[in-house]
């Protein structure tokens, strides 16, 4: 009994230890697969998701100021299925990001409608019709470019960059009172801000300057209607003829015979 008693209890320690090898055997096997079928996944993953790798390579390309071949990065993206960057604001960064390294390249026209195609998408982003602005005043399409802005100040009525380029469009286009209102209101966000100063001082210089060129003009104009005036009262004057006078006398009626 006693040799049974301990052969039965040397036999439980050894089924145990089978046991824990068996269960190490099988989690070994369960993490090979995991670490094989994760990568396999991410692969299909992202090849299934071409736009993402697209846009993240125009993203990198962007930081190293490569901007021609990201704009061939974010291309491809918007031509892949975009589903994946629509759901996070991916899409948005594309057009942005695209209408940005388009205005670094100087080519304006082609930025303002690569803009349009994400404003078509996201009409109330303030970067879109910031850079969208700014490259309507390249164009010179000065106007355009002040309503351009003008929505960017319904988005964000703080946004101290749109009153500058407002201030500075305005001043390009002669109207200099406005662009002091402009940069006033710049100046008011961000009061030690040295370009909105700067261009506020210059606002307002150039708004007295044409301020006393029109007075100047104003009275040259008075003069110059005062001596025509004059000129012709002395001329009426000097040169009307006087009324004709009236003959004196009785007129004689001949007596009949």
């Amino acid at each position: 009994m006693l040799v049974r008693s301990n052969f039965n209890l040397s036999k439980k320690p050894y089924v145990l230890a089978m046991k824990i090898g068996q269960f190490v055997h099988i989690l070994a096997i369960l993490l090979l697969i995991i670490g094989f079928v994760q990568p396999v996944t991410a692969a299909e993953n992202e090849t299934k998701d071409a736009a993402t790798a697209f846009y993240n390579a125009g993203v990198s390309l962007l930081e190293t100021k490569e901007y021609e071949r990201a704009i061939v990065a974010f291309d491809q993206a918007l031509v892949s299925n975009t589903t994946m960057i629509r759901l996070s604001d991916a899409l948005l960064y594309t057009y942005q990001n695209k209408g940005y390294a388009l205005i670094q390249l100087n080519n304006y026209t082609a930025a303002i409608q690569t803009i349009d195609q994400g404003l078509a998408l996201y009409a109330n982003d303030e970067k879109l019709w910031y850079n969208k602005g700014y490259a309507l005043s390249k164009l010179e399409k000065y106007q355009d470019a002040l309503n351009a802005y003008d929505k960017v100040l319904q988005i964000n009525s703080a946004s101290q960059q749109a009153l500058n380029n407002q201030g500075d469009i305005l001043f390009q286009m002669g109207r200099y009172q406005n662009a002091v209102d402009a940069y006033a209101r710049a100046n008011a966000i961000e009061p030690n801000d040295s370009y909105s100063i700067a261009g506020l001082a210059k606002a307002r210089s150039a708004a007295a300057g044409a301020a006393a060129t029109a007075n100047q003009t104003m009275v040259i104009i008075l003069v110059i209607i005062l001596i025509v005036a004059a000129g012709g009262m002395i001329y009426y004057l000097k040169y009307r003829k006087p009324p004709e006078e009236k003959k004196a006398g009785k007129k004689i009626i001949g007596k009949k015979k």
